[in-house]
């Protein structure tokens, strides 16, 4: 009934101002050929954009000939020289040690009968 031609109404309203706003979109855009230059400029300043980043983040600016193990090793060489230099510097500090013995211990073998504690454990194991 009417419910359905007030909506009708409606649709067809907006699709009035529908197809202004598309009229003055257009208008504003020109032509065709004027759209396609400017996708054409958008994709030539995305190119240009790629090809900096890929310069920018390329290897051949630091050297290309070095790879990651020659770095590796340059690296692991620079340590040990840091090590190196570290371990030149140290102060030399002797401990007080006792002097070293010059001649053999004498051997004094303890009889079982004269130590008193090997005679109470003989003693207490029989």
């Amino acid at each position: 009934g009417i419910n359905a031609e007030y909506g009708n109404t409606e649709v067809l309203r907006n699709m009035g101002v529908a197809a202004a706003a598309l009229k003055n979109a257009h208008k504003e855009l020109g032509d065709v050929d004027k759209v396609h230059d400017l996708m054409d400029d958008i994709q030539e300043q995305q190119e240009l954009a790629n090809e900096i980043s890929s310069a920018i983040s390329s290897p051949m600016a630091f050297g290309a000939d070095a790879d990651e193990d020659d770095l590796l090793a340059e690296l692991e060489a620079m340590e040990q020289e840091e090590m190196d230099s570290q371990m030149l510097d140290m102060p030399t500090v002797v401990p007080n040690l006792p002097s070293v013995p010059t001649g053999l211990p004498s051997r004094q073998r303890v009889e079982e009968d004269d130590d008193p504690d090997m005679a109470a454990l003989a003693a207490w194991a029989t």
